[in-house]
């Protein structure tokens, strides 16, 4: 298996339930959303250039992704890019507005994040694996690719027994 089989399907092991996907896939784009926006303070200006921990973080996940899987790498880091420029809107707001939206979007997202291992009646992955933070909106990109029949050779590789 290749490195980008290999962690999605770890990851999936831990996701076999339909209704912990289901919730996966309003859960953590929340989430990484929510994240991207709370690191989009503070703001350094570079002279004409913008430069915040959120970009900073999101150039690191993005190689991460890239180095796992071209296609899925290049999906990962125009969503990244596009969660950075979400952020900065929202870091222009006033600060209760920010932390509002930043801090609701992660606390919701984790919320439904639980209700789905609730249903799965397993822990989350990365209670046993911290890289799973980093795989886990990889593994609701290529459930929506699998959804739409692409990637069917990275599905066949990881999938493991039927789910429930």
């Amino acid at each position: 298996m290749t490195a980008l089989q290999t962690a999605l399907a770890s990851y999936a092991a831990y996701h076999r339930d339909r209704r912990n996907v289901a919730t996966h896939l309003v859960g953590i784009p929340m989430i990484f959303l929510a994240v991207v926006v709370l690191l989009s303070r503070p703001v350094l200006d570079l002279g004409g250039g913008t430069l915040t921990p959120a970009m900073l973080l999101s150039f690191a996940a993005g190689l991460f992704y890239l180095r796992l899987d071209l296609r899925f790498g290049l999906v990962m880091a125009l969503l990244l890019v596009g969660c950075c420029m979400i952020g900065l809107l929202l870091a222009q707001m006033a600060t209760s507005a920010w932390l509002g939206w930043g801090l609701g979007l992660f606390v919701v997202g984790w919320i439904i994040q639980f209700v789905g291992h609730w249903f799965e009646g397993r822990k989350p992955a990365f209670v046993d694996d911290l890289k799973s933070l980093l795989v886990g909106p990889l593994f609701v990109v290529a459930e929506l690719a699998f959804m739409l029949g692409l990637r069917r050779e990275v599905q066949a590789a990881i999938s493991g027994p039927a789910p429930h």
